[in-house]
């Protein structure tokens, strides 16, 4: 059993592991838990594997009267994760984080199930922090993360990404033509996660008429909230060179079509963009526990693997810093292949190996 998600962060790691147990072991059964209402209820079910949805719910870290139903909330989310367990009986749980990974780590717990830990931060989450002293190992992606869990504990694996990445043989001609851009022009890639971010797309749309005139091609996912302005934008810009979509499916044929990705720094993202070996600006998200999205930024930064503009100067410097660098043919070399030795391609690899081990399968 697979419990955790809410964003694509935690989500997609999780489907890299299943698809990695179900290569080893075809008859596998495989049983996702996530949170109702959440975009994890699409996703899984879109790559081939059951879930069931808990009425779980996260912490308003605001005053919200929310909260005031969080109580029932987990209590009624944890019956329901017992019977589950109870009744699926899994030879291990996983949890990757996220609100709806507690519910069922903690039944796994109460019924001695063992369970593996798998995050994707420097900086660790809360559920992951709080069950980790009885979790039969934490799978991370970075260094010094004994400051969140127990040292003899720690595998450090880096993040899984999805296979289709690892194993990308489309070269750039193909993907720009999958797209319908034109081979030869530089190509930028502007993802803000699987849920957009506002600062990122109200950024680049005050960089639209300025890398119209530069000559350069856009790929540009929205997320849903900022996609219809965005397409009403491109329509008054009258350019074959800019395309927009609320959420990419094709990522291959995505990075294989950007020269530089513009993209938020959360975990996932950054593995990927090392596994394929892209130049990037990195806007950090302020929005997340401990400013860990700047850590996670920096770790690329000082291997001068990417540059760096913060959320909040991104709409004054982000359109001028991207276009300086699509201009670098030699820079974005050479951070691309910077990127590419801080990849950890084996990272699904190792973890489920452990999976095994744990679950002697």
């Amino acid at each position: 059993m697979i419990g955790g998600g809410g964003t694509g962060g935690h989500i997609f790691p999780a489907l890299a592991i299943a698809h990695e147990i179900q290569s080893r072991f075809p008859a596998a059964q495989i049983l996702f838990v996530g949170a109702e209402g959440r975009m994890e209820m699409t996703k899984v079910p879109e790559a081939g594997f059951n879930i069931i949805g808990l009425p779980i719910a996260g912490l308003q870290r605001s005053l919200s009267v929310r909260n005031l139903a969080l109580p029932i909330k987990v209590f009624s989310s944890l019956q329901k994760a017992i019977s589950l367990v109870r009744t699926f009986k899994p030879d291990i749980a996983i949890g990757v984080g996220g609100y709806a990974s507690m519910p069922l780590l903690l039944a796994a717990r109460i019924l001695g199930v063992p369970y593996l830990i798998q995050e994707q931060n420097s900086f660790a989450g809360l559920t992951n922090k709080l069950l980790a002293n009885r979790a039969k190992a934490v799978c991370v992606a970075f260094d010094k993360m004994d400051r969140y869990f127990p040292r003899k504990r720690i595998l450090v694996t880096g993040n899984p990404v999805r296979t289709d990445l690892i194993h990308n043989h489309v070269t750039q001609y193909e993907a720009l033509t999958h797209f319908g851009l034109r081979p030869g022009k530089p190509t930028i890639l502007v993802m803000g996660g699987s849920l957009g971010a506002r600062t990122i797309n109200e950024s680049v749309s005050g960089a639209l008429r300025m890398w119209k005139e530069a000559g350069v091609q856009l790929i540009w996912q929205t997320g849903k909230a900022y996609a219809e302005k965005a397409k009403n934008q491109l329509i008054q810009l009258n350019s074959a060179d800019f395309i927009t979509m609320p959420f990419i499916q094709d990522m291959p044929q995505a990075y294989a079509a950007a020269d530089v990705v513009v993209s938020r720094a959360g975990a996932l993202s950054l593995a990927e963009i090392c596994i394929t070996g892209k130049a990037s600006i990195l806007v950090p998200s302020p929005n997340v526990a401990e400013d860990h999205q700047t850590k996670n930024a920096l770790s690329l930064v000082e291997a001068d693997a990417a540059q760096m503009v913060t959320d909040k100067t991104a709409h004054q410097e982000l359109a001028a810093t991207v276009l300086k660098l699509v201009q670098s043919p030699a820079l974005i070399d050479q951070m691309g292949m910077a990127a590419h030795r801080l990849a950890r391609p084996d990272a699904t690899k190792v973890i489920v190996n452990q999976i095994v081990e744990l679950a002697k399968l």
